[in-house]
């Protein structure tokens, strides 16, 4: 679905060669939980797992900018075989331009799905700027696109299924 172009076009599906992806409220619903050890605890749906190992299968690299450090996060990245994971970030437009130079891509080459204000900079920024379903209104005019899934709810999943379709259409023209 589109939403109103955060001053600038968005780039074409077939274009983008890396997905950035916040953590809370984008891999998980936002809500954090504590034991009464006060271990942070996080909720990851399953299919956005597989529509990233998906989309790495396909080449597109995936990598997490977090304001949040979190162990639970650390883990689940570490399991989907997501390398490049900046936790604890207070800026993350300029997290996402010393990534893109760590990879050789350029920002119009990736996409970054955030749910609030913390990610402003980064969708900004970024060639194709998504916006979950539930995201902070001003996150939703920013947004070149947002999910119909809310976060931690399969959003992440559609993007990568948007991103793995452009890709085979792209390989049958």
């Amino acid at each position: 679905m589109t939403a109103r172009a955060a001053g600038h076009r968005a780039v074409p599906l077939a274009r983008i060669r890396a997905l950035i992806l916040d953590v809370d409220g984008v891999l998980t619903d936002g809500r954090l939980y504590y034991n009464d050890n006060g271990e942070q605890l996080k909720s990851f749906h399953v299919r956005d797992g597989y529509g990233i190992k998906a989309l790495q299968a396909a080449g597109v690299t995936v990598a997490v900018i977090s304001g949040r450090r979190s162990l639970a996060a650390q883990h689940r990245c570490r399991e989907l075989g997501i390398e490049r994971v900046a936790l604890g970030v207070s800026d993350k437009g300029v997290a996402l331009a010393a990534l893109c130079a760590s990879l050789s891509v350029r920002t119009d080459e990736c996409a970054c799905v955030g749910d609030d204000v913390p990610d402003a900079a980064m969708l900004q920024s970024a060639g194709l700027a998504i916006a979950v379903a539930d995201a902070h209104p001003q996150l939703l005019r920013l947004a070149h696109r947002h999910t119909r899934a809310r976060g931690g709810h399969g959003a992440v999943r559609e993007v990568c299924d948007w991103l793995l379709a452009a890709r085979q259409r792209r390989r049958r023209t």
